[in-house]
């Protein structure tokens, strides 16, 4: 019998060693490889627990592993929403596995070295999350990425970006991502990736959330504390330099490195908008695939060791931020650079723009064999375009079914109206904006737009929609419903119904009306007149003449340029 039990026991330690082995070489698992493993983990150990939480884009479903919860769902997730918590995702583009592999062996050595659980924050990681991108397996999707030997596709399976899709939410994963989310509340959130770019010595850089974006208390704990601790540990502990993401100014990093701006359509933008403090871990595509999940793994660690010790600064910062976010009286929008020049101290390589012996044309080279270490400008700062005022409720029509399903797939509080009601409202009057010429993410993306705020008296429904923007979603709530704002859903097309005028006249006919009209409007007859007299133009088209009367009277349709949303300061 002793015998039977220690060759179970040699089995499973071999099993182990190999498992953390494998994923440390050149190789990362199917999805059916993934999953099969995991669910062997956690049948071993209750201390891992893993939960189906929906269905992804390819109908198979998307798992989250959690570590340190409660051994049940119910409790897991109260637990989560309720102490400190940090939440991965990886495979959200399935070129780029680092994550996978580094979340493997965090687990397995985790498991295996008999590290105390019960003192680590919760931690959930999303093994898989764009599965139908995963199962698009190759070899050459990444032109330019070294290693691993299979690996999948950035698109999913209807061929979108899910990293562009948090807000609009086109893919069935983003419902379910945002029931993982919400059901945890993560305080710390990471999106596993690896760069494209320029090349430099670094393996591992990361983006962290605009400062001028960013809470203040929520800035001063993320790059006051958070990255100056990490950034230390991670050199002394694994001789590994972390570095901010090479978002270059110009065509080399000489030129400049500058921010990048975490818009919400983005998983690191999207978790900002519910205070999370969240991170894009991106590793180097040149660097042999083994180093990079290192790195990653290194990353993980040193992060969840942060967190295991700021619990308490973490919860603080967040609820200053929530206060923040609702007692606000504007939100600033349109983020750019300021390109305010700092500097940074970068390791690069020497560059040149030989001649290709085949295009004939200059190319960019880079020269491993002339690293430099030297300072570079660092353009760290952005400002605010816009800004807008914010109301205290929104009220929602009830058809526009889109934009009610994915407030309350965010878990944003809405009370429907049971009664008819007229309210004296403030409007949003779009009055003008530019639709992209290409499509993007299956959109014509919608910017620049302008609106006009109007008051009117309104008709709601029983079954309308009322939104008190005093909770903790605010800002999500303000960021897509405010209609100027760069990923609001008016920019995503949810409302391009309200943007064709439906009703127009026919000439010989409403010729005969205008004379009543301008006798019974004598502001509108003043302004014609006007117009006639100095619009040489206008004053010989019939079509326009009348067009003109006919907008600004009482035939003219309110529902043209008017959103579905109206609003009420208090």
């Amino acid at each position: 019998m002793n015998r039977w039990i220690y060759l179970l026991l040699f089995t499973i330690i071999f099993s182990n060693v190999y498992s953390q082995e494998k994923w440390r070489g050149n190789t990362t698992p199917t999805y059916s490889e993934l999953i099969t493993h995991l669910k062997e983990i956690s049948i071993s150990h209750s201390e891992v627990e893993l939960y189906n939480m929906g269905p992804s884009d390819y109908g198979l479903p998307i798992y989250l592993c959690i570590v340190n919860g409660a051994k049940d769902s119910t409790n897991t997730f109260k637990k989560a929403r309720e102490e400190t918590t940090i939440l991965f995702n990886n495979a959200i583009h399935p070129g780029e596995p680092d994550g996978i592999n580094a979340c493997l062996i965090w687990l397995e050595e985790l498991l295996n070295n008999n590290k105390s659980i019960k003192n680590l924050p919760v931690v959930a990681f999303i093994p898989a999350y764009n599965i139908g991108g995963m199962l698009n397996r190759s070899s050459n999707s990444r032109a330019n990425q070294n290693g691993p030997n299979e690996y999948g596709f950035r698109g999913n399976a209807q061929n979108l970006d899910l990293n562009r899709d948090f807000i609009k939410m086109d893919a069935v994963n983003s419902f379910t991502f945002a029931k993982i989310f919400h059901a945890l509340d993560p305080d710390v959130f990471v999106d596993n990736h690896v760069s494209n770019g320029a090349d430099y010595q670094y393996v591992l850089t990361y983006i962290s959330s605009l400062r001028e974006r960013l809470a203040p208390n929520l800035n001063s704990i993320i790059n006051d504390n958070l990255l100056p601790n990490l950034t230390n540990a991670i050199k002394e502990n694994h001789k590994i330099d972390l570095f901010p993401y090479v978002d270059l100014k110009g065509k080399t990093p000489n030129e400049g490195i500058v921010s990048f701006n975490d818009l919400p359509r983005y998983a690191m933008g999207y978790g900002s908008l519910f205070h999370s403090i969240s991170f894009t871990v991106e590793t180097h595509m040149l660097k042999p695939f083994p180093i990079r999940v290192e790195a990653t793994l290194a990353f993980m660690k040193e992060l969840i060791n942060w967190t295991s010790l700021n619990k308490s600064s973490i919860e603080k910062s967040r609820d200053k931020a929530r206060r923040f976010a609702i007692e606000s009286p504007y939100l600033k929008y349109n983020y750019i650079n300021s390109y305010k020049k700092d500097s940074i101290l970068f390791k690069g390589y020497e560059h040149s723009f030989p001649i290709h012996k085949i295009t004939g044309l200059s190319r960019l080279m880079y020269d491993t064999n002339k690293p430099y270490t030297k300072y570079v400008p660092f353009y760290n700062s952005s400002v605010a375009n816009d800004s807008v005022q914010l109301p205290k409720f929104y009220y929602i029509t009830a058809q526009e079914k889109d934009v009610v399903e994915r407030l309350l797939a965010n878990k944003v509080k809405m009370i429907k109206m049971l009664r008819d009601t007229v309210m004296n409202l403030g409007v949003y009057k779009v009055v003008d904006f530019a639709a992209s010429k290409k499509p993007y993410e299956g959109h014509y993306k919608l910017k620049n737009v302008k609106v006009q705020r109007d008051k009117e008296l309104i008709q709601l429904k029983k079954g309308d929609w009322m939104v008190n923007s005093n909770q903790d979603a605010a800002l999500f709530i303000h960021s897509v419903l405010q209609p100027e704002l760069e990923d609001a859903y008016l920019s995503w097309n949810f409302f391009d119904s309200y943007l064709q005028q439906k009703e127009y006249f026919s000439s010989y006919v409403f010729i005969d009306k205008i004379e009543e009209i301008l006798n019974n409007d004598f502001k509108l007859k003043k302004e014609y007149e006007l117009k006639k007299k100095e619009d040489a133009a206008f004053a010989s088209s019939e079509w326009d003449q009348l067009y003109f009367i006919y907008k600004r009277s009482a035939y003219f349709e309110k529902s043209y340029n008017r959103l579905p949303i109206f609003y009420l300061d208090f």
